[in-house]
């Protein structure tokens, strides 16, 4: 029979009751720690004051680029190495099969490249279009306006007055930029078609008129009834603009501004 030591024992029981102590304290650190670095990551991400906190830069967050979707010649012969290499070796692919893909891409290049080609050409075609347009500089030409411009250069204005049909007596009247009434007079419209109407550039008073826009208004009794007829009127070409391809030449008028060379409708002599 041996003898327990109860001090031993005390001391093992001691011992035992110290030894999850131990344990915890680690976790204990552990979650202390983590506790710090949350209070840590908010002091850092708030300030504690509203206004500066709400004008505060967010975080950068990283946006990626947008992929190109164009496939180009490359990626076709890569997509096609691919299908030659994991193709069914039992059942290869057909040779006409891959003939007609490859035609099929080389199709498409040459469309793209003809695209270039067709800009190219409308350039070489608007340079040569705006040259042969210089030649009308110094000249009149008949725009769909019933506005023209009257300078010392010159006093008269010119147009045509467009009738849907023979009309005995056709009343015009000339306004400024304002609106206001200059002259009025009448021109025999018996012939129909095209009427020819000229404006020596005096007002009703024998006056020569100041400097600036004028407009030429013409109305006539249609069936019965009075309508307002299409007026357009000449103009000076004082140079030519190159433009784009999709406007094609300008020209310069005197006092009225730029018109594209296909709304021309007549060249008059100067």
């Amino acid at each position: 029979m041996s003898l327990i030591n109860p001090l031993n024992s005390a001391q093992n029981v001691g011992g035992a009751s110290q030894t999850p102590n131990q344990s915890v304290a680690p976790a204990q650190q552990t979650a202390s720690a983590a506790q710090a670095a949350t209070q840590n990551t908010e002091q850092t991400s708030t300030t504690g004051n509203p206004f500066i906190d709400a004008i505060r830069l967010p975080d950068e967050s990283s946006i990626p680029e947008p992929n190109n979707q164009e496939l180009t010649q490359e990626d076709f012969f890569s997509l096609l190495s691919q299908q030659l290499s994991m193709q069914d070796p039992f059942k290869p692919v057909d040779n006409d099969q891959m003939i007609a893909q490859m035609a099929s891409f080389s199709t498409v290049d040459g469309i793209n490249n003809l695209n270039d080609e067709i800009v190219n050409l409308n350039t070489v075609m608007t340079s040569s279009q705006a040259l042969q347009a210089s030649g009308l500089v110094g000249q009149k030409v008949l725009i769909p306006s019933d506005t023209g411009h009257v300078s010392a250069e010159g006093r008269e204005l010119k147009g045509i007055i467009s009738t849907p049909e023979a009309i005995e007596s056709i009343t015009v009247r000339v306004e400024d930029e304002k609106g206001q009434l200059i002259k009025s007079f009448t021109v025999d419209g018996s012939a129909g078609g095209n009427v020819d109407v000229a404006w020596d550039g005096l007002d009703k008073n024998g006056e020569p008129v100041a400097d600036g826009n004028y407009s030429i208004k013409a109305s006539g009794k249609v069936d019965g009834k009075s309508e307002d007829l299409a007026v357009s009127t000449y103009a000076h070409v004082t140079s030519v603009s190159l433009g784009t391809a999709s406007t094609g030449a300008i020209l310069n008028l005197r006092g009225v501004g730029g018109i594209k060379i296909g709304d021309v409708l007549a060249v008059a002599e100067s």
